[in-house]
């Protein structure tokens, strides 16, 4: 039959009808939003009153110390926590893979856990374990790891200590997963005929399993950057709003802060939450730059 007959005419109406209610979805659910956003960041907002400022919004965010700040944290926190991460996860993948043979579905719903924890009380959970006389604390007195109390949630320095543990408490188990997977779809036989070589075990895991695995190191390198760079739920529940003294602030947080908080600038968070974006958009093509294959 021929293409431009009415039947395919037809066909072809019935079928932008159906894609036309995910159309209208994306229109006023992503598209409209991005555009309105773009006018958004041209005005300094204070409640309902707005003017038009052009790029005064990115001006002062320039001069604007407390955000550079929070940024700092978010990077802080990405070239700790991410790096860390992955390690542990790469080192329970293994584990589970290949030195667990009995209750292996049981210690993969336990790493999993934490990630599906509701937020809130895991947060609460952290807070009573890193209290001054919390639990751990009394743990290192009774052993004599420590001469008094650290102030998990009160000194600055152990505030991020305890951003980072809390992240990799809650993300390790969802990323081993991945690399669970990945390591299951490799072929054996290429470690037979390794064996077959003479390499070991260390050999083996070097030059066969760690490249093939690039692509899943590479997936939850660039996943969890983006999620760093959003970093929204700890620093507000489990540090108290990104304290004390702003010394866990982040950049999505503070944006909250300008939009929800305290000033009500919503030209201002936008302006900085597109910042954001782009800082995500470029660390991640340098990772796929990096770690990604060419063709």
């Amino acid at each position: 039959m021929n293409k431009s007959g009415s039947f395919y005419r037809y066909l072809n109406r019935i079928g932008w009808l159906f894609v036309l209610p995910a159309m209208l979805l994306f229109c006023g659910l992503m598209l409209y939003p991005i555009l309105s956003s773009l006018f958004l960041v041209t005005r300094k907002w204070k409640g309902f009153n707005n003017t038009f400022v052009g790029l005064g919004n990115f001006v002062r965010m320039a001069h604007d110390g407390i955000f550079w700040q929070a940024l700092g944290h978010n990077f802080l926190f990405m070239l700790i926590q991410i790096p860390l991460m992955i390690f542990l996860a790469l080192i329970l993948a293994v584990i589970l893979n290949q030195g667990i043979k009995r209750y292996r579905g049981a210690f993969r719903v336990i790493y999993f856990l934490p990630c599906v924890t509701s937020l809130v009380a895991y947060s609460v959970l952290f807070r009573i374990l890193l209290q001054s006389n919390g639990l751990l604390n009394n743990i290192f007195l009774n052993f004599g790891l420590i001469a008094k109390p650290i102030g998990w949630l009160s000194d600055p320095f152990w505030a991020k200590v305890t951003i980072i543990i809390a992240l990799t408490w809650r993300w390790t188990g969802y990323n081993m997963v991945f690399f669970l997977v990945g390591l299951q779809n490799i072929d054996t036989d290429i470690f037979e005929a390794a064996e077959v070589d003479g390499a070991s075990q260390r050999r083996k895991f070097f030059a066969i399993t760690l490249p093939l695995l690039i692509p899943v190191i590479l997936f939850s390198a660039v996943t969890s950057t983006s999620g760093t760079m959003q970093l929204f739920d700890e620093p507000n529940i489990l540090t108290y709003e990104g304290g004390p003294g702003n010394a866990t602030m982040t950049a999505a947080l503070y944006i909250y802060r300008q939009a929800f908080v305290l000033n009500s600038d919503f030209g201002y968070a936008g302006a900085l939450s597109y910042v954001i974006v782009v800082i995500a958009g470029v660390l991640a093509f340098i990772q796929i730059r990096l770690l990604g294959r060419r063709d």
